[in-house]
């Protein structure tokens, strides 16, 4: 398979970063900075494919059941954390590229981790980040493992750096529902940033889950199951939670475009109108050459990932924010609020 190679030198990346994340930035620069930032992200997709591969073997042995996808960063994540960040080089952007386990229990998390630190392979660990012991403050809770790829054979695409998150299924619940709130109320849960109502929530959710896995609350919550109910029972009924969710998901129609054999996949979330569009491509780089075509297309409202998982049929686990699939997290919240 042709991979993107990448043909910009760290300034020119560094250059279009700053010219995107500059909201006064005339069209012709926006453009060509558009052009270097679609190939630097591209470009990752071949050490991104590698590291999923480890990462799959390190998660089925550990559990067969184990689901592992990969994405390439959407360009508005890309510009959002330039703008939040403004010191950050897009040139050192370390998840670009990012891949994912989603193993049923915690314990199969804290296994697949230690097999991927102790695992004999080139790649260098930039670093750790341990969220499950010590969630963020939104709750998001996960381990995130950045590498820098190395390969004798493969140097073209040497030093680029790859995510590794791993995460339990309550964790990936969460943060479904997270994603899914947020598009639907057009609001930026995911970087903290929304209704206190909404924030507060999750973070309570965040807790009831954390005792479920025998995990640390998160800060600022209580560790008494009973406060935390109460405090839930209030935020669900005030924001109505569960008939939102509900309904998200019960407006969707989806459509799939060239499914055939294919190892590429665009999801296409058209919030206003409900509508998911799934379409699949064999080569990355069509793939990738469509993806940025598209996001330069679409208008507010509408979500575009390019992502990759071994079935066609794992997407909707994989990925269940863009089929507003949230009954797992609804069942959660359920149980949660009845105790």
């Amino acid at each position: 398979m042709a991979w993107t190679r990448p043909i910009h030198t760290k300034g020119e990346i560094q250059r279009a970063g700053l010219v995107l994340a500059d909201a006064s930035a005339v069209d012709a620069d926006r453009k060509a900075a558009i052009a270097i930032v679609n190939n630097w992200r591209s470009a990752h997709g071949f050490p991104l494919n590698t590291l999923t591969v480890n990462l799959r073997k390190r998660a089925t042995d550990v559990d067969a059941n184990a689901l592992v996808a990969q994405r390439i960063k959407r360009l508005p994540s890309i510009v959002g954390k330039l703008q939040r960040f403004p010191s950050m080089n897009l040139a050192r952007m370390q998840d670009l590229g990012g891949c994912r386990a989603v193993m049923p229990e915690v314990q199969q998390v804290h296994e697949v981790v230690e097999g991927l630190m102790t695992g004999k392979h080139k790649h260098r660990l930039i670093r750790q980040d341990d969220y499950l012991t010590s969630p963020k403050g939104s709750g998001y809770r996960g381990v995130h493992l950045f590498y820098s790829y190395r390969s004798d054979r493969r140097q073209t695409w040497n030093n680029l750096a790859i995510e590794v998150q791993v995460r339990s299924q309550l964790q990936h619940a969460w943060a479904t529902a997270v994603e899914t709130v947020g598009l639907f109320t057009s609001q930026a849960l995911k970087s903290s940033r929304g209704e206190d109502h909404w924030l507060r929530f999750f973070v309570v959710m965040s807790s009831v889950i954390a005792l479920r896995e025998n995990l640390p609350v998160v800060p600022g919550t209580s560790d008494d199951p009973a406060q935390l109910r109460d405090e839930l029972q209030e935020l669900a009924s005030l924001l109505d939670v569960i008939n939102r969710l509900e309904g998200y998901a019960a407006l969707l129609q989806e459509s799939e475009q060239h499914m055939a054999n294919a190892k590429f996949v665009i999801l296409t979330l058209d919030v206003p109108n409900s509508q998911l569009t799934i379409r699949g491509y064999v080569k990355q780089d069509d793939a990738a050459e469509a993806y940025a075509q598209m996001e330069a297309e679409t208008g507010d409202g509408v979500d575009v990932v390019m992502v990759s998982v071994s079935s066609i049929a794992g997407l909707r686990t994989a990925y269940p924010n863009y089929f507003l699939d949230t009954t797992r997290f609804v069942s959660v919240l359920r149980e949660a609020l009845e105790l």
